[in-house]
């Protein structure tokens, strides 16, 4: 399921790889380089300490909460099938090294349980996440007015990219990566433009990806052919940050996080080079306020009643537009979406907000796997995903008794 994940997620965390901070003097250019496989190889211990301290680590910008918090109260506590056992929980939780899962029912909490030294203070990496934080943030501002229309053109927002391919894709072309730029996402191929993209130096204080971007060739005509591309999502979150003034860290806490609720404060890593926080990756947040945010998907994007996001978007975000070569599954605006109407945020090492509103069902996950993915790894996380719903399913079939 969704294999197409695989490579396009482990190809996300280049963008938090190669924003570690460098050695060199400020004068110079950051040498990322040697860098870039840090994280993705960390041993496995280092893991579960450090990907709760990443905003502690690299240089980060502060989404501050509010003084209201979105309650989570407790509901009755959801009893997995005797068929999946009464350990479920916990043998995949310590199988795969997660530190934290959390399920909502009709904004409940039927589900919760820490692991790994994790608590519900502490705030934990999203990995990929972040991308599907980044378009909802696109279609706040659809909503605001800050950006026109998803038929406005890269080079509106981004003067640096007239020149290029980019210059005449459009917003909503990038949210399901259908540029028809050129692009080689091949993780495994050093040379490949994904291997290539933050090797650069810093070139008259843009991104990375900008001044990589602007040397990329057409290859498909926009919007006929969907091609996974992590330099993209950062893309879009420069857009977006262009739009709004504001940085998406900031953005967030205006939009969402003071308003909806959250109950701690998030970070998000920002670009040596520019200064911006990089859309595919790089927030950390609570495992309660992941909830949360499924939680707000969930309530339709709305807050106290009021949607805060574009109908427009919200109509295709979480609804097929791209096929992934997997039946029954598919891509909408940086959410991987399901026949069955559910959706998910996806991260690599484990991270996961899935959405089901058929049951009006959030899980929440965080945590370290062994690897950054697997086919045995997301086998797991479906398996449980619908272990839940097995279990859902099971107590209306017992109240229709």
């Amino acid at each position: 399921m969704y294999s197409r994940i695989c490579v396009g997620l482990l190809a996300a965390a280049f963008g938090l790889i190669c924003s570690l901070p460098s050695a060199a003097s400020e004068q110079s250019a950051p040498a990322i380089g040697r860098q870039r496989e840090a994280v993705l190889f960390w041993p496995q211990a280092q893991r579960e300490v450090q990907f709760r301290r990443m905003y502690e680590l690299f240089p980060s910008d502060r989404a501050a909460h509010g003084t209201h918090v979105h309650a989570l109260p407790q509901g009755k506590p959801l009893a997995l099938s005797e068929q999946d056992g009464s350990g479920l929980l916990a043998s995949y939780m310590d199988q795969h090294h997660l530190a934290g899962v959390m399920v909502l029912q009709g904004g409940r909490i039927r589900l919760q349980r820490y692991a790994l030294g994790f608590g519900p203070e502490q705030r934990w990496e999203s990995f990929s996440v972040a991308k599907s934080v980044t378009s909802v943030l696109l279609g706040i501002a659809l909503q605001r007015g800050d950006i026109h229309s998803m038929e406005d053109t890269l080079g509106t927002y981004i003067p640096e990219l007239r020149d290029s391919a980019y210059a005449k894709v459009t917003v909503q072309q990038l949210l399901t990566m259908t540029s028809g730029v050129h692009w080689n996402e091949d993780y495994a191929d050093a040379k490949s433009d994904v291997a290539q993209m933050y090797l650069g130096t810093c070139v008259d204080g843009q991104a990375h990806i900008v001044t990589y971007l602007r040397k990329q060739p057409q290859q498909w005509p926009a919007g006929t052919h969907w091609n996974y591309n992590t330099a993209e999502t950062d893309l879009l979150g420069i857009l977006v940050q262009r739009a709004t003034h504001r940085s998406l860290a900031a953005y967030l806490s205006q939009t969402i996080w003071r308003p909806y609720g959250m109950a701690a404060d998030a970070y998000w890593i920002k670009d040596e080079c520019d200064g911006t926080d990089t859309g595919g990756s790089g927030l950390s947040a609570t495992l309660g306020d992941y909830a949360r945010l499924g939680q707000f998907m969930l309530d339709g994007g709305r807050i106290a009643g009021k949607p805060v996001v574009a109908k427009a978007w919200l109509e295709g975000a979480i609804r097929h537009q791209e096929n992934v070569d997997e039946p029954g599954h598919g891509y909408g605006y940086l959410w991987w979406t399901d026949s069955d109407g559910s959706y998910a945020a996806i991260g690599i090492f484990g991270q996961m907000v899935y959405v089901d509103p058929s049951r009006q069902l959030v899980i929440a996950q965080v945590g370290a796997w062994p690897h950054a993915t697997s086919d045995e790894l997301v086998a797991a996380r479906w398996a449980f995903v619908a272990a839940v719903k097995r279990a859902v399913d099971a107590e209306g079939d017992r109240s229709a008794h």
